[in-house]
C-alpha cells in the first residue's frame, strides 16, 4: 500500500518545470531542519554516529562511476535509504517495492542510496544480496556511501584498521566471522590481512570497488550524501558525494535540479530546499524508507 505523504510543488524554490515536493505538514520538518541541519546530523543519532570526514591520506583517488538515464527510461524509481547492516529491514523494503510496483505496472528501477555496511549486524548479508540481486522484475543501481568506501580502503590497506574502527566500528568485520580485537592482539596487520582475505569474497571486493557516485535521471539527482551547493554535476567530487553534510544541508544544492540521498539521519523524510532527506536511521529505528517517484511526484510508501 502506498502512501503516507500528500505533496505540494515547491517549484518557485528553483526552476518551474522541475519537481521539488514537500510533505503538507512541513512545518514539523522545517523545525527539524533549522534545529539539526547545521550540526551535521540529528542530535538524537548523533552521538551514536559520531563525526565522520573524508579520509586524507594525500593519494590521488580514482573516481568513481556516474550513471545517467533519459526521464522515460523508467516512470517509476524507487529509493532506498541506508540500509547499515540492517538485512531484514532491507527485504521488507523490498518486498513493498513490489507489492507497489504490481499496482503501476511500468518499468521500474530502484535505487539503494548507500551505506551498506557497518552499524547493524549483518553487512555480509547485505553486500551478499545486493551482489545476487537482479532477477526482481526491476532493474537496480546500488551507489556508493562513505562506508563502503571506507571498507574498501581497509580491505586495500588492513593497516589503517585503528582509524577505521573509531569510525565504523565492529559489527561489518564481525558479520564476516573475523575477531579483528583478536586478530591484531595476537597477529598485528598481517594476521588480519589474512583473515580479510580469506573472509570477504571477490566479487564483495569488486563490487565494493565498482560501485557508481551518482544516478542522474532527468534533473534529478541520486547521491549518498549531497552535492557542492553550486559546482556543476562534472565538476563534483566523490569525496563530496559520498561525505557531503554541510553547507549542502542549509543551502541545497544551488543548481536547477533535485537531489535526493541519505547519509545524515532524519527522524521522517525531509522535503525541501532543493533535496529530499530520507535517511531515518534503520540501525537505531527499525525504519528503512522507500521513496517512490512517480509523475514527478515524490511519495514515501507505508
Amino acid at each position: 500500500m502506498a502512501t503516507t505523504m500528500r505533496l505540494q510543488n515547491l517549484a518557485k524554490a528553483i526552476n518551474s518545470n522541475m519537481l521539488v515536493t514537500m510533505n503538507e505538514a512541513s512545518d514539523i520538518d522545517s523545525k527539524i531542519s533549522r534545529n539539526s541541519s547545521r550540526a551535521g546530523a540529528l542530535g538524537w543519532l548523533q552521538k551514536l554516529l559520531g563525526k565522520d570526514a573524508p579520509p586524507s591520506n594525500g593519494a590521488a583517488e580514482k573516481r568513481r562511476a556516474r550513471l545517467s538515464f533519459e526521464p522515460d527510461e523508467f516512470p517509476v524509481i524507487y529509493a532506498i535509504g541506508d540500509v547499515h547492516g540492517c538485512y531484514d529491514q532491507l527485504l521488507h523494503a523490498e518486498q513493498r517495492i513490489r507489492e507497489d510496483a504490481a499496482i503501476h505496472g511500468e518499468r521500474a528501477l530502484v535505487v539503494t542510496l548507500g551505506d551498506y555496511v557497518d552499524r547493524g549486524r549483518r553487512s555480509r548479508d547485505v553486500i551478499e544480496h545486493l551482489c545476487r540481486s537482479g532477477d526482481e522484475g526491476f532493474s537496480r543501481v546500488t551507489l556508493c556511501g562513505n562506508h563502503e568506501e571506507a571498507f574498501r580502503r581497509l580491505l586495500e590497506d588492513p593497516g589503517t584498521f585503528p582509524g577505521w574502527l573509531r569510525f565504523a566500528g565492529p559489527e561489518t568485520l564481525s558479520s564476516y566471522g573475523v575477531d579483528a580485537a583478536y586478530l591484531m592482539r595476537h597477529g598485528g596487520v598481517a594476521a588480519l590481512d589474512r583473515a580479510l582475505r580469506d573472509a570477504v569474497p571477490v566479487d564483495h571486493r569488486k563490487f565494493l570497488q565498482e560501485m557508481p557516485s551518482m544516478l542522474t535521471v532527468g534533473d534529478i539527482v541520486f547521491v549518498h550524501a549531497g552535492l557542492r551547493p553550486g559546482v556543476p554535476l562534472p565538476e563534483q567530487r566523490d569525496s563530496d558525494l559520498l561525505w557531503m553534510r554541510e553547507p549542502f544541508l542549509t543551502r541545497g544544492p544551488e543548481l536547477p535540479l533535485l537531489v535526493v540521498h541519505g547519509h545524515t539521519p532524519v527522524q521522517r523524510p525531509f522535503f525541501g530546499n532543493g533535496r529530499i532527506a530520507i535517511d531515518t536511521g534503520a540501525f537505531a529505528t527499525g525504519r528503512l524508507t522507500v521513496l517512490r517517484i512517480m509523475n514527478r511526484q515524490a511519495v514515501v510508501l507505508s
